[in-house]
C-alpha cells in the first residue's frame, strides 16, 4: 500500500475518532507529504520508513533553515502517523518514538496595543454601506469573544440560540463553549441583521446554503465569508487606521483579546475557557502579562517598595 493512501487512512482517522478540523487536517496533510517528498528523494518510503531515515529528514529540516517551531510540527505528525500505522497492524514498530524535537525558545504571541485595537473600530466605524456593517459586526465579535477566524466566518445563525447575550461556538476537536458579547458587539450584530441579505447570494440554491450563516457569502462555495477574505478586510482596515497591515491578523487580535483582559484583572483559567483552549498550558503562554502585573502590584502596593526615609 502507497503512503499517499495511508495517509488518507490516517487523516480519515483524525476526522472520525478525534474529531480534527478541516484546517488542522490541512496541516497534516501537508507536513506528510512533505515528510514523503524528503524520503523519497532520499530512496525511502514513507509507510517503511526507519528511524535513521527520519533523523536525516530532520537534519535536512535544520539544512533547509526550517523554523524549530515548523519542525517540532512536523515531527509531531509524523509521531502520530506512525503510532496509526502500528495501532492498525500496518507497522510493528514507531520509527519516530526516538526522535527528538528541535530545541525552541518560546516566542511571546504578537498583539496590539489597546489604542491599536480603538485605531481599528474607528476605522471602521467610518465604513460606509452594508460592507461597513459587516465589517464592524465581524471586528466586534472577534474582538469582544476572542474567537478563531475559522470560528467567526463560519458562525451558524442560530448561534445566538441559548442565550441573547451570548454566542455558543464550535471549536476544535468539535469541542463547544459558550462565549459572552460585550454591549457593543450585540448592537453591532443587531444593526447587521438589518442588511445580512445584501450579502445572500442571488441563486436560489445557493442562498438556501448561505442563509444558514451568521456572515454570508454571495460568492464564497463555503456559503459564508471566507478566511482569507476576512483577512483581506482586517488588512485594509490596517491601512485605514495607520497601522501595519503586516501586523494585523485576526489571530493577532485574538492574542490582543486574552492579553488585555488578563492585563485589566482575569485570571488564566477563565481566559483559557473564552479562547477554547484544551488544556490550561496553552493559554499560560499569555503568563508574560501576568509577571509585568504581578510586578507592578508588588512595586505599587507592598509596604516594602516604599522607600525608607518615605512618611507613612
Amino acid at each position: 500500500m502507497s503512503a499517499p493512501r495511508e495517509i488518507a487512512l490516517f487523516l480519515d482517522m483524525m476526522a472520525a475518532e478525534r474529531g480534527a478540523a478541516v484546517n488542522t487536517l490541512d496541516a497534516y496533510r501537508r507536513d506528510l507529504d512533505d515528510v514523503a517528498g524528503r524520503l523519497s528523494r532520499q530512496g525511502c518510503d514513507l509507510a517503511s520508513a526507519t528511524t535513521g531515515d527520519l533523523e536525516n529528514v530532520l537534519a535536512g529540516f535544520a539544512r533547509d533553515g526550517l523554523a524549530p517551531s515548523t519542525a517540532a510540527r512536523r515531527l509531531s505528525a509524523i509521531k502520530r502517523f506512525y503510532k496509526f500505522l502500528l495501532s492498525e497492524g500496518r507497522r510493528s514498530d514507531n520509527p519516530a518514538s526516538p526522535l527528538k524535537a528541535p530545541k525552541r525558545g518560546r516566542s511571546l504571541p504578537k498583539v496590539l496595543s489597546e489604542a491599536d485595537v480603538d485605531a481599528l473600530f474607528d476605522a471602521a466605524g467610518h465604513l460606509d454601506g452594508p460592507g461597513g456593517v459587516r465589517t464592524r459586526a465581524l471586528l466586534e465579535v472577534l474582538y469582544a469573544g476572542g474567537l478563531r477566524v475559522s470560528e467567526l466566518v463560519s458562525l451558524p445563525l442560530g448561534a445566538f440560540a441559548r442565550a441573547e447575550r451570548c454566542i455558543h461556538v464550535t471549536g476544535k476537536g468539535g469541542r463547544e463553549r459558550l462565549v459572552p458579547l460585550t454591549q457593543n458587539a450585540l448592537e453591532a450584530v443587531a444593526a447587521y441583521r438589518d442588511v445580512r441579505g445584501a450579502h445572500l447570494p442571488e441563486d436560489p440554491v445557493r442562498a438556501r446554503k448561505a442563509r444558514r450563516f451568521l456572515f454570508p457569502s454571495r460568492t464564497a462555495k463555503s456559503g459564508h465569508v471566507t478566511r482569507e477574505r476576512f483577512a483581506q478586510i482586517l488588512g485594509e482596515l490596517a491601512l485605514a487606521a495607520g497601522l501595519d497591515p503586516e501586523k494585523v491578523s485576526p489571530h493577532v487580535l485574538r492574542h490582543a483579546f486574552a492579553t488585555h483582559l488578563l492585563a485589566r484583572g482575569a485570571d488564566l483559567r477563565s481566559v483559557q475557557m473564552l479562547l477554547g483552549h484544551a488544556d490550561v498550558s496553552t493559554t499560560q503562554i499569555y503568563t508574560h502579562v501576568l509577571d509585568e502585573r504581578l510586578k507592578t502590584l508588588v512595586e505599587t502596593a507592598h509596604p516594602l517598595a516604599r522607600k525608607r526615609d518615605e512618611p507613612d
